[in-house]
């Protein structure tokens, strides 16, 4: 039962019992008021449908054009993936490196980690090595940064507006609603509520 588990307050250690809350309550620390856990309502289901639309989100923007360039009548279109070979090829390698990092690799490894620990999970049963792919999870969320890519683009494209004209691909929408989703995600993901929901699967 929640009830019987004890917390550790992060801020000063003071080790307490958990309590149910209400939909959407909040539980604070007894001695320095920080806050131990909320009630997330719906939690589960959110995220796993939130990480379903980001994973075909981000296959779109990685398969289709970002921006398409009209220049002296020929358009040239540009996918995430030409922009890091560009880059690598232009002697930009650690630039190259880092793009690649933040907005495919880790982005990718953090939506393949929640659809590993979700989808088993709804179906009634805890995936194998559960922990060490939280802690994967847990890793590389501050590397995955989406959104910087994203307003990077968009200071690209701004300033390209003067010397040629500029065409958004489909890519680049998709990166706009996957920035949106992945905030989603960040509020509306539960660490707590879904190591309880694991444990229930023993």
């Amino acid at each position: 039962m929640a009830g019987s588990q004890l917390i550790a307050c992060h801020e000063c250690d003071l080790m307490q019992r958990e309590v149910p809350l209400p939909r959407g309550g909040v539980a604070f620390c007894g001695r320095c008021g920080a806050e131990l856990y909320r009630s997330h309502p719906d939690s589960f289901e959110r995220t796993l449908a939130f990480t379903v639309a980001a994973i075909f989100l981000f296959a779109i923007a990685n398969a289709f054009p970002i921006v398409g360039v009209k220049l002296q009548g020929q358009v040239i279109q540009t996918t995430l993936f030409d922009t890091v070979r560009t880059l690598y090829s232009e002697d930009m390698k650690s630039v190259a490196v880092l793009v690649f990092v933040t907005a495919m690799l880790m982005p990718a490894i953090k939506l393949f980690a929640l659809t590993y620990l979700y989808l088993p999970l709804r179906l009634g049963r805890a995936a194998p090595h559960f922990a060490l792919v939280f802690r994967m999870l847990r890793a590389v969320h501050p590397w995955s940064m989406v959104e910087v890519f994203l307003l990077g683009i968009l200071v690209s494209v701004i300033k390209l507006e003067n010397l040629a004209s500029v065409v958004p691909g489909i890519a680049l929408w998709s990166f706009g609603a996957l920035m949106l989703l992945m905030a989603a995600l960040a509020a509306v993901f539960d660490p707590r509520g879904l190591w309880t929901r694991m444990e229930a699967t023993r």
